[in-house]
C-alpha cells in the first residue's frame, strides 16, 4: 500500500541494564541512558539493552520503546514531570519530534537506521512508571491523555545512530491509528465490530489480538490493580 511521507530526524537513543531501585519491589530497567554512535539492532532491540521481566516487558512484539520528545512540554505543562526534565524519563529507547500516536497506524513500517522495524501496539503503562517518576498518578494519567508511546518489532536487523532518519516506507492498516487502537485497548470501550476487526489485524501484537478477541465476545471488564498499582496487590 502507498504510504505517506512521512520521515523525521531522531533525536535520542537510550538504553539500559537491570537495576534492584526500590526497596522490596521486582527488578527492573526502566531507567535509560542516552547512548551515542551506531547502536546494533537486533531481533529482540537494542544490543546493549535489557529487560528485567521477559513475561511483560521485552520481546519480539515489544523489542523498541518510542516515545515522542513532542509530548514533554505537555506533562511539564501539566505538572507531572519537573521542567528540566528530558528523554528518557518515561524509560523510552527511542526519542523525537514530529511522530505522534494520531500520526502512525499499527503494522506501519519504518527505516530505521539500516534497519527495518513495524509497530506492533502501543504501550500498557505499569507501576514502574509511577514509581520511577515518582509520581503515583502517572500511569493513570499515561492512559487518561493516550501519551503513552508505542512498540516495534524487527523487521530487519541493523544498526542506527541519533541524527539518523526513521521513514515510513509502508502502511497496511491505515484505519487504525496507535491513539485510535491504545485507546481502546486499555479503556475497552469498543464497539464488537471494531474489536472483532483488530482481532483479525496481522500486524498487531498477539497479546492485544488477544485482548480484542475477548471484547468481541463481550468480556469488558478486565482487573488492572497489580499491572498499575505493584505486585503487593
Amino acid at each position: 500500500m502507498t504510504s505517506p511521507a512521512l520521515k523525521t530526524a531522531i533525536t535520542g537513543l537510550f538504553t539500559g541494564k537491570i537495576q534492584t531501585p526500590w526497596r522490596d519491589k521486582p527488578a527492573s530497567a526502566i531507567h535509560k541512558t542516552a547512548v551515542s554512535g551506531k547502536q546494533v539492532i537486533t531481533s529482540l532491540g537494542f544490543e546493549n539493552d535489557a529487560q528485567a521481566d521477559l513475561r511483560v516487558h521485552g520481546g519480539a512484539d515489544k523489542a523498541l520503546h518510542h516515545y515522542a520528545a513532542d509530548h514533554y512540554a505537555a506533562w511539564q505543562k501539566e505538572g507531572m514531570i519537573p521542567q528540566d526534565q528530558t528523554p528518557a524519563a518515561f524509560g523510552e529507547n527511542i526519542s523525537t519530534f514530529g511522530l505522534t500516536e494520531d500520526q502512525i497506524c499499527i503494522g506501519d513500517i519504518f527505516h530505521f537506521g539500516s534497519a527495518l522495524i513495524q509497530i506492533s501496539q502501543g504501550r500498557q503503562p505499569c507501576w514502574k512508571l509511577n514509581a520511577y517518576t515518582a509520581n503515583d498518578a502517572m500511569a493513570y494519567q499515561f492512559r487518561k491523555s493516550g501519551r503513552t508511546g508505542w512498540y516495534y518489532r524487527v523487521l530487519e536487523t541493523g544498526s542506527v545512530a541519533v541524527e539518523d532518519e526513521i521513514k515510513l516506507v509502508d502502511r497496511p492498516n491505515p484505519s487504525w491509528t496507535v491513539a485510535f487502537v491504545t485507546r481502546a485497548r486499555l479503556s475497552r470501550k469498543i464497539s464488537a465490530e471494531n474489536a472483532r476487526e483488530l482481532a483479525r489485524v496481522a500486524e498487531l501484537a498477539d497479546g492485544w489480538r488477544t485482548a480484542f478477541e475477548a471484547m468481541a465476545a463481550g468480556q469488558t471488564h478486565e482487573n488492572t490493580d497489580r499491572r498499575l498499582k505493584g505486585p503487593s496487590i
